[in-house]
């Protein structure tokens, strides 16, 4: 059975929907799903545009044959090659064996190296940043985006209907399961996270060339009518779109996305957990309300990174734990520094019955192996368990902490 939808008047969404996979990549949870997607083109020639999962094969294929409704595919155009969206080329290649293979070199190579049937006489075009091709009333020009997130990554742009097939920029977690335009659900509120927690963890390492495509794309903002991802919803070109557009900026250059406290712990007995709700309620008390509190022992790991992109304040609160950082605090200090997160404020509470030494681990670990990261003074240091110099402290840091975020 089919399950198609129309992007245009002669483009479709020929993807496929995941809800059996729990891991993205095999790490990221996904509860809500993921799509596949890819696109079908019927101009003069026919055009796919990347395929799909093997997970999803079947429907794909059985979307695409409805489509092409006997025609010959003519090309299948693959923007990026990681096997989330190309693992389904040589299914392709076996039920269209006319198919030509538009890509560039760095991802021909990686068809190689993944075992793709492609070679046949004429069968791979090669294409580069800035060149041209017609598939009769459509031209299309392509733009290299290395580390977006893969070397290979290109994005394609439609130049005579202005869709931006995008690859993995501007894509989300979250099936699409029907839906196709991000103006068809609630976005903002029940999609925002899970696209910032995609950015953050699949992407977020690469700022750097996440501004390069960002500002090859606002050259020609103008051109651009439609933005096609390989995963999530399909956006349309207005204020939503420039909105979307205004979070990957921040989120590429480690800007805060709100003025805000992410508040993590580490508790091994409940001792820290109970100084940080004292924390939590005195912020509170004090009119300060935009604050979250995670446990890194129960949180996986990519919604503590997502949170930690979207505030500007954060406080570690962490036992000490064999004289050093409690294990699942310093794995989180360590993704942090592998994603290249920098430029928040942060403080710091430590607790050790005889020898607190995670304070000091922590703030070194951010001081040294971060970048702009600004550690507060007044760190709280507690002894088994919150005593009246302890609660004293945390009423100082929580004053810290209010001051902090109004200066800013």
């Amino acid at each position: 059975m089919h399950c198609v939808r129309k992007v245009t008047d002669d483009l479709y969404w020929v993807g496929a929907n995941e809800h059996r996979l729990h891991l993205f990549e095999n790490i990221h949870p996904i509860p809500r799903g993921v799509s596949y997607n890819s696109y079908l083109l019927l101009d003069e020639k026919t055009v796919l545009f990347d395929t799909v999962d093997w997970a999803g094969c079947r429907q794909f294929l059985e979307n695409i044959e409805y489509v092409l409704d006997g025609r010959p595919l003519d090309y299948l155009l693959i923007n990026h090659l990681e096997p989330d969206h190309a693992g389904s080329i040589d299914e392709i290649l076996i039920r269209h064996p006319e198919t030509s293979i538009i890509s560039n070199e760095k991802a021909f190579m990686l068809m190689h190296q993944f075992g793709f049937h492609i070679d046949g006489e004429g069968r791979d075009i090669e294409v580069k940043e800035g060149d041209t091709f017609s598939f009769g009333a459509h031209n299309v020009t392509f733009v290299s985006a290395p580390m977006v997130h893969w070397p290979e990554a290109m994005v394609t742009l439609d130049l005579t209907n202005g869709v931006l097939f995008s690859a993995d920029a501007f894509g989300t977690f979250g099936a699409i399961d029907g839906h196709l335009f991000a103006d068809e659900v609630p976005f903002q509120e029940e999609w925002l996270d899970d696209a910032r927690r995609y950015l953050t963890n699949i992407v977020g390492k690469y700022g750097p060339h996440i501004q390069r495509l960002l500002g090859i794309a606002a050259s020609v903002l103008d051109k651009i009518k439609i933005v096609c991802p390989l995963h999530g919803p399909v956006w349309r070109a207005d204020e939503n779109l420039l909105w979307f557009i205004d979070k990957y900026d921040k989120w590429s250059k480690y800007e805060p996305e709100e003025k805000g406290v992410l508040i993590v712990y580490a508790s091994m007995y409940g001792n820290t957990e109970a100084a940080v709700m004292a924390l939590a309620s005195k912020l509170s008390q004090r009119g300060h309300n935009n604050y979250k509190v995670y446990d890194v022992s129960s949180t996986h790991v990519s919604y503590l990174i997502s949170e930690t992109f979207k505030y500007s304040h954060i406080v570690l609160a962490s036992v000490t734990y064999n004289l050093g950082v409690y294990p699942p605090m310093l794995d989180y200090l360590h993704d942090m520094k592998a994603l290249n997160l920098q430029k928040r404020t942060v403080a710091v509470i430590e607790n050790g019955s005889w020898a607190p030494k995670s304070g000091d681990l922590i703030e070194a670990f951010l001081n040294n192996e971060m970048k702009e990261m600004t550690v507060l003074s007044g760190r709280v240091t507690i002894n088994s368990s919150v005593n009246e110099s302890a609660e004293r402290e945390l009423e100082e840091l929580a004053d810290t902490l209010v001051e902090s975020l109004g200066e800013e």
